[in-house]
């Protein structure tokens, strides 16, 4: 008779769905995420205000509203667009959504990064070690104030680092060849994400190692045919993941573009005589939208046309590639400053969001970047020597630090590699700790010069002014938006006192001079604003309100009509030359230029009771 087959007790099968310590980690980062998310939806910035978020969001509310597309090719990536057009589309609009399934997923990059260290540190009898370090390494990442503040607002940024961490730890996890599903699943999630972040194909050759240099997980069947029919099914895979972005391009858009055409500005911001390493836009805006529709203008002035997209693109990285052909020397230095920049304690946050959330205590306070960065050089050291399966992590940071250099350096282009960097710094840690309780005290040397070295490295200091005025800047910014004016007037002055030239420092000075009442010194910080820079829209459009409250019209007109030849134009301010036309007695212009407003944005109720009364001065 065959034996008896009797089911497992009680205590076993319950174990196999008790929650681990991967459970209770993504739960607690989850919570201290909602905690900030909370925050966040209580104070003035949730909605999105400017810079990137503003982008993001306005795209989003395009596709809404139909318009899917506007028949060029993609410039700028479309996949986060288009996810929170789908969230708006079935939450209803509001920035909390997105944030919530933004801290899901940051949850999730928690407990990668603990599965990874828990990987590579499990050997021996040292689990109990493995585990406390690894644990450490993810909560690391919980409280790492940049990861804190990107997850919550509208970025891709937390979308982007779980799938690239999702995708290494697959590579950790197994040492052998991935079959042909696995090779075209990654394949596929590589080429999804690239329409949001188009550096993530910069991990394609690991995957391409994994397939072509890791021993056979199926020895029985030939090994060039599994390895070539696991690449093939693997670039399949790419392809199909960006044909979204690819199909439109070539089909709709006639334009013979990948992903997006603005890489030849991204290109040109990098590399250009005065570029820094960080973010400059010489004759451009900052803002996103604004930059790339200078970036557009600006390349067809110079042609003399309308240009394609790929065309814009190709003009800019001519410049570019002339700019790095004709001064190889102050090219070669520029590069050698962004690696400088990149692992150095310098916070060069481009939005303006750290600052600002830091500012309200929406985040926690935490770990920066030099700490980590410093932590993970002694691990590097070891995690390479003594563990084999750490050296795709290591590849891995390596690869996505070379896709920052081409263009600059900001704090959330080197988040990606933060979450590698914890787990070198949490083996660094275990080995140190093994080593002074075995007292191998070469090896406990070794680590704390190491770790001088990395604190060296990422403490160099930077001398530039006006590198130092971006964070009190940002945050002053921030404070005027909630209101606090004595707060913004502190760190205005400040931002002030750091660069006295900068238009942007000048015209936020004059927004707050405005908030406190003093027209005058408003008037007088928006005319030094238009010495420093002629275009300026948002000074040109603030003193057209001035004079039109003045009741001077013309002057109001001139100012209104100057503003709308900046990119981007904007319907309020079609609506306010509208009211100087109307003033003025234009009725005619007036209505052309309402309707304009309208076109872009007809549910404004101050547009419509213009345009009635445009109708009661035609009856």
């Amino acid at each position: 008779m065959p034996p008896a087959i009797f089911p497992p007790p009680l205590s076993q099968r319950l174990a196999r769905i008790s929650p681990g310590v991967g459970h209770y980690l993504f739960a607690f980062v989850f919570l201290v995420r909602l905690i900030a998310l909370t925050r966040l939806a209580s104070s003035p910035f949730l909605l999105p205000s400017g810079s990137d978020m503003h982008f993001y969001d306005d795209w989003a509310r395009q596709i809404l509203h139909g318009q899917w597309t506007d028949h060029h090719a993609f410039y700028g990536l479309p996949l986060y667009p288009f996810l929170l057009a789908f969230f708006y589309r079935i939450f209803g609009y509001s920035p909390f959504v997105p944030g919530f399934f933004q801290a899901g997923l940051d949850a999730g990059t928690s407990v990668l990064i603990y599965r990874i260290a828990w990987q590579i540190l499990r050997t021996g009898n040292r689990s109990k070690v493995a585990t406390v370090t690894a644990v450490g390494a993810g909560l690391g990442w919980c409280f790492f104030v940049s990861a804190q503040a990107y997850s919550i607002i509208l970025m891709p940024t937390s979308l982007a680092v779980f799938v690239l961490w999702l995708l290494i730890w697959q590579l950790v996890r197994t040492n052998v060849t991935p079959s042909f599903s696995r090779s075209l699943i990654f394949g596929l999630l590589i080429g999804i994400m690239a329409m949001g972040i188009a550096t993530i194909l910069v991990i394609v050759p690991l995957f391409l190692w994994a397939i072509f240099a890791r021993p056979l997980s199926r020895p029985n069947l030939s090994p060039f045919r599994l390895r070539t029919t696991a690449a093939f099914l693997f670039m399949v895979g790419i392809v199909a993941g960006t044909a979204p972005c690819w199909l439109h391009n070539y089909f709709v858009a006639h334009d013979r573009v990948f992903l997006s055409a603005h890489g030849g500005i991204n290109l040109w911001l990098g590399n250009n005589p005065d570029a820094t390493g960080y973010p400059r836009f010489p004759g451009l805006h900052a803002a996103q939208s604004q930059m790339l529709r200078d970036s557009i203008t600006i390349a067809e002035a110079a042609a003399g046309r309308t240009l394609k997209r790929s065309e814009v693109s190709q003009y800019w990285s001519a410049k570019a590639r002339s700019y790095i052909a004709d001064n190889p020397i102050p090219w070669l230095k520029l590069m050698t400053r962004k690696v400088a920049n990149f692992w150095n304690a310098f916070e060069y946050d481009d939005i303006g969001v750290i600052a600002a959330l830091r500012e309200r205590r929406i985040v926690f306070p935490g770990l920066e970047f030099a700490v980590v960065a410093a932590l993970a050089l002694p691990g590097l050291l070891f995690g390479l020597w003594i563990f084999a399966n750490s050296r795709p992590v290591a590849v891995a940071i390596l690869l996505h630090f070379a896709a920052v250099l081409p263009t600059f350096v900001t704090e959330r282009y080197r988040i990606g590699v933060v979450p590698g960097l914890l787990v070198f710094a949490a083996i660094g840690l275990s080995e140190l700790w093994t080593d002074w309780s075995l007292g191998r005290i070469r090896r406990v040397i070794v680590y704390f010069i190491t770790l001088l070295v990395g604190l060296w490295i990422v403490t160099m200091p930077r001398t530039d002014p006006g590198l130092w005025a971006v964070r009190f800047y940002n945050a002053g910014r921030a404070a005027l938006d909630a209101g606090d004016l004595v707060r913004a007037q502190e760190l205005l002055s400040d931002a002030q006192a750091y660069a006295p030239d900068s238009a942007e420092v000048n015209f936020v000075l004059g927004n707050l001079r405005l908030a406190q009442g003093s027209r005058p010194a408003a008037f007088s910080f928006y005319s030094t604003v238009l010495r420093m820079d002629p275009a300026h829209n948002g000074a040109l459009t603030n003193i057209g309100v001035m004079t039109l409250d003045d009741g001077k019209f013309a002057e109001a007109a001139a100012y209104f009509r100057k503003a709308l030849e900046q990119p981007p134009t904007s319907a309020k301010t079609y609506y306010l030359l509208a009211k100087a036309e109307l003033a003025l007695g234009n009725f005619e212009d007036a209505k052309a230029t309402l309707a304009r407003a309208l076109e872009m944005e007809p549910e404004r109720p101050e547009y419509r009771n213009l345009e009635k009364e445009l109708e009661q001065h035609g009856q």
